[in-house]
C-alpha cells in the first residue's frame, strides 16, 4: 500500500477487539498485535499457564491481573514493545491504552452494552451470567486503575484520541468490520490489496 498504517483499536473487555484487528489486519495486509498476548507472554516468564482468549476470566487470569496491579513494570514493558512496533508502521494494535500513547494512528474505541458484554463472555468462557459480570467489573475497573496510575488516562470516560467510536452492541461482526474498514480506507486514502 505503500502508506506507513497504524491502526490502534481499544475498548473494555468483550467488545470485539480482537475480532475485529485480526480481520483488519488480514484484509489490509497488516501485522496484528495483541497487548493482551504481550502480557500473556510475560505471565508466562511469571509461571503462569495463560491459554486462550478467556484464560483472563479463570482464577489465575484474575490473580495475575492483582499482580499486574502491584507491579505496572509488567504494562510497562508491553507497551513500550507496543510502541515500537507503532513507529516502524503497517500495523494493528489491540491495546486498552496505546492509542493515547501513540497520536499518529487510527484510533477506534469499541463499546457495548454491559448486557451484550455479558453475553459475549458467558460464550467465550462459559461461566454463568453473574459470574460474568463480576469478572467485567473487575477487569475494566483494575485495568483503568493501572492506566490512570501509569500514564493519567481515564480510560472509558476520555475519547480525545479516538478518530472512531462505535458501539458494537447491535452490529454484527461483519457489521462491525465493514463500518470501520470504509473508515481506514477513507483515512488512509487507501484500498485492500483484496479489492
Amino acid at each position: 500500500m505503500g502508506k506507513k498504517i497504524v491502526i490502534c483499536i481499544s475498548g473494555f473487555a468483550a467488545t470485539g477487539k480482537s475480532t475485529l484487528g485480526k480481520k483488519l489486519a488480514r484484509f489490509f495486509l497488516l501485522k496484528y498485535l495483541s497487548g493482551g498476548d504481550g502480557l500473556k507472554l510475560l505471565a508466562r516468564e511469571k509461571g503462569y499457564k495463560p491459554a486462550g482468549k478467556a484464560w483472563w476470566e479463570t482464577d489465575e487470569g484474575l490473580k495475575f491481573l492483582e499482580e499486574r496491579m502491584k507491579n505496572p513494570d509488567f504494562d510497562k514493558l508491553v507497551d513500550q514493545k507496543l510502541l515500537e512496533y507503532a513507529e516502524k508502521g503497517n500495523v494493528v494494535i489491540d491495546s486498552w491504552i496505546i492509542p493515547w500513547l501513540y497520536p499518529h494512528g487510527f484510533n477506534i474505541w469499541l463499546k457495548a452494552s454491559e448486557d451484550v458484554r455479558v453475553k459475549r463472555l458467558v460464550k467465550r468462557s462459559k461461566v454463568r451470567p453473574e459470574i460474568a459480570r463480576e469478572i467485567l467489573k473487575k477487569r475494566d475497573e483494575d485495568s483503568a486503575e493501572i492506566y490512570r496510575r501509569l500514564y493519567g488516562v481515564e480510560i472509558g470516560k476520555d475519547y480525545t484520541p479516538f478518530h472512531l467510536v462505535l458501539d458494537t452492541s447491535n452490529l454484527s461482526i461483519t457489521g462491525v468490520y465493514r463500518i470501520v474498514a470504509q473508515a481506514i480506507k477513507e483515512y488512509f486514502k487507501v484500498t485492500s490489496p483484496y479489492e
